[in-house]
């Protein structure tokens, strides 16, 4: 006989899959990181920037000179040579420039090496100093608000009213050319993104129960900020600030070709872009590398920021 009871009709679901019963439980950081691991230009952004990180670190072991050494009298070699790579089919008996020298005979591919180093370090310090006066500055406008508000909003709109390089060559051309000059000026510049970030995260979360809840149990506003407040704004800072290195690595070179940034004989690769830049159909390996060095640096820093807004965006996650 035939059982037609409803129970032995229906039969039970599948199990749903393994991957997907962890992906469950995992924590919102954990979901991030998935979704950024799955994002083909942030990974290569990253593998960009870890390479230049790399080189920047173990600059006195990949260059084969000081990158402010002049080959003259050392080796039999004239200025800006191009380059000369013996498996390439250059001749034994001629030294080997992978990049050439440039216009005091010194070898290109040592400055480049060391000028990671210069940029990485504009790019970082420049903005760290930015990110930590902007998330201050925001804090206390969007917390605070009315005259304070007010006060430290439109005296960075004033900031903003400017384009960000030509303010920056107004700021050093009071302070003087230099490298920590120029760092200083990029700075400034950058300020006003990071203040409106975090003042605009202030206003939204200000109101949020949480917010209130530790205001009426008698907690200080500083610790409002940073232990309920600051959190939240994170994920934006980290995007902008990683997109904000590559601009800032992009001003500093465009200040050093000006002359207002890095003096010679530093590598640095703006620098060394303006010192040649009247060779570029005579010797255009002298521009090259260093123009290119510039593009592969920013293009590294843009894809990391692009991923990471898609990882860090709940807004992305359906796109």
């Amino acid at each position: 006989m035939i059982d037609a009871s409803p129970a032995a009709s229906v039969t039970a679901p599948d199990p749903p899959p393994l991957a997907a019963r962890l992906a469950v439980h995992e924590s919102p950081w954990r979901q991030r990181l998935r979704v950024f691991m799955h994002q083909r230009s942030a990974i290569i952004g990253m593998a960009i920037i870890g390479f230049l990180i790399l080189v920047a670190v173990f600059a006195e072991q990949i260059a084969p000179y000081s990158p402010t050494q002049v080959l003259t009298g050392i080796e039999k070699i004239k200025k800006r040579q191009p380059p000369c790579i013996h498996l390439l089919g250059c001749p034994e008996d001629q030294p080997q420039h992978l990049m050439g020298t440039d216009g005091n005979v010194r070898d290109v591919f040592s400055r480049v090496v060391f000028g990671s180093r210069v940029s990485l370090a504009v790019g970082f310090f420049t903005v760290i100093g930015a990110v930590m006066i902007g998330v201050v500055l925001g804090a206390v406008a969007g917390y605070t608000g009315r005259w304070a508000d007010d006060g430290v909003m439109r005296a960075l709109d004033v900031l903003l009213a400017f384009p960000a390089l030509l303010l920056a060559i107004a700021i050093v051309s009071v302070l003087g050319p230099g490298l920590t000059n120029a760092m200083l000026a990029i700075a400034i510049v950058s300020i006003p993104i990071y203040a409106r970030v975090m003042r605009s995260v202030v206003l939204s979360a200000k109101e949020q129960d949480y917010v209130l809840a530790a205001r009426t149990l008698g907690a200080p506003s500083s610790r409002i900020l940073s232990k309920h407040i600051l959190p939240n704004a994170i994920s934006p800072l980290i995007v902008i600030a990683t997109l904000g290195i590559a601009t800032a690595i992009l001003d500093a070179a465009a200040l050093s070709f000006l002359g207002l940034g890095a003096q010679p004989p530093m590598p640095e690769w703006g620098a060394m872009l303006s010192a040649e830049r009247n060779q570029v159909f005579s010797a255009p390996h002298l521009v090259f590398f260093p123009g290119l060095a510039i593009a592969l640096t920013v293009l590294g820093f843009n894809l990391l920021g692009d991923g990471l807004r898609d990882a860090l965006d709940p807004r992305m996650k359906n796109r």
